[in-house]
């Protein structure tokens, strides 16, 4: 049985968790940790131009902070979900499930995204500030 009471603000601190981690995943991670240059060297290993790592780290952030404040947060999550699929498969699944695994497996992508595929399918929570529903 669900809390209709208390489910929304469930949702709530799953979408403001995850905006945090996406803000520390796009900004520090890849632009203090690695730095850009980096970063982007990371994405020509995988196949991918240098350059996308600057679009993943803007629509990292940008996805981080429309999940904090709710801004069509069950759409946002669905593209970072995907996202998280696509980084899965292409960044970690050669290093094996653990995330403890040199270059970290895909158990933590995989599981990150599971849990925006919860606030698609969920909505958008308490106190989100625009919704749009999906189907």
């Amino acid at each position: 049985m669900i809390d209709a009471k208390m489910a929304p603000y469930g949702v709530l601190l799953l979408r403001v968790s995850m905006g945090i981690l996406f803000i520390l995943h796009g900004v520090y991670l890849k632009a203090v940790v690695f730095g850009m240059a980096g970063a982007g060297k990371f994405f020509v290993s995988l196949g991918l131009p240098e350059w996308f790592a600057w679009v993943v780290m803007l629509y990292e952030t940008i996805g981080g902070l429309a999940l904090i404040f709710g801004i069509y947060a069950r759409w946002v999550a669905l593209f970072l979900g995907v996202h998280l699929l696509f980084a899965a498969y292409l960044g970690h699944a050669a290093n094996g499930w653990n995330f403890t695994n040199k270059g970290g497996g895909y158990e933590f992508p995989v599981f990150w995204a599971i849990a925006c595929f919860a606030v698609t399918l969920i909505g958008d929570g308490a106190n989100a500030l625009k919704s749009k529903s999906i189907g």
